[in-house]
């Protein structure tokens, strides 16, 4: 069964993958993503496609990492024998309250590290409740996409954001095999899905001489790296298109990118930003 399960993810993650590429791209990969979709439906067992084919027709999240007991989409906590189950994977196990299939999250995957506000603090707003200065790489030293995301994932770690920045560097390639994450007009959105444990992270770096993100030949000037919890992939979609939307206005794209150091970056993001993300 863990067989299955891995195409499970390996499918979800192509279905995501897709409905980013519906939201932020120009169409052109969709019938390759949806043939890859299609060969890969193709190698599960009969049981698991039935699942599968029954949950997408209500949420394209049909799969739910266990973290702590607890299924990570809905929360719920699940019975301490459904716990061995999964964790076993002989057989596919079911979220009572969500009915999402189950599986077990690496011991060493990456995880939210990050402490949760203190009583009494203000409510954060905008792109405040996603990123913060700390985040901000202002002249990244990277000449490769790899090199740049492990900047970006080592500002989230050496500020206690995230754990293990090596396994979100190597996730977050993971990704880009499948689709590119350039965006074109020098903009890339690299992200992991996947990482539970708190909310969704954003770091922004910027290049000054470029850096060649795939094979069509993009250059990428501004590269935001999210790390995302299944739970609000949905909402990442919607958080994209609107930070396309911002930096798609020559000026908040020029005043971002002109940024010289983390405190004028953040404060230029947040100002960009300010209409786009609530």
């Amino acid at each position: 069964m863990k067989n299955q399960i891995n195409l499970l993810n390996q499918l979800q993650e192509l279905v995501l993958t897709r409905d980013e590429h519906h939201q932020t791209g120009d169409g052109s990969h969709t019938d390759a993503l949806s043939d890859s979709i299609d060969a890969l439906a193709s190698k599960l067992d009969p049981q698991p496609k039935a699942l599968y084919d029954r949950l997408y027709k209500k949420d394209h999240i049909v799969m739910s990492p266990m973290t702590n007991g607890c299924c990570a989409v809905c929360g719920m906590r699940l019975p301490i024998s459904q716990v061995q189950q999964v964790r076993m994977a002989k057989t596919l196990q079911t979220c009572s309250s969500c009915g999402r299939m189950l599986f077990n999250a690496e011991e060493d995957a990456p995880k939210y590290i990050g402490g949760k506000p203190a009583r009494g603090e203000p409510r954060k707003t905008g792109i405040s409740r996603f990123s913060a200065e700390e985040l901000m790489v202002a002249k990244l030293s990277a000449t490769t996409p790899e090199s740049a995301i492990a900047e970006l994932a080592k500002a989230m770690s050496d500020n206690k954001f995230i754990s293990n920045p090596e396994a979100l560097v190597a996730a977050a390639m993971d990704r880009e095999q499948i689709l590119s994450t350039a965006m074109g007009e020098g903009l890339a959105f690299p992200h992991v899905r996947g990482v539970e444990g708190g909310g969704l992270t954003l770091a922004l770096g910027l290049s000054e001489k470029g850096i060649k993100w795939d094979g069509d030949g993009a250059v990428v000037n501004v590269v935001v790296f999210s790390v995302i919890p299944v739970a609000v992939s949905a909402f990442y979609l919607r958080l994209v298109a609107n930070l396309c939307e911002s930096f798609k206005k020559n000026e908040n794209f020029a005043l971002v990118k002109g940024s010289n150091d983390s405190t004028e970056l953040w404060k230029n993001l947040v100002k960009v930003t300010r209409y786009a993300v609530k």
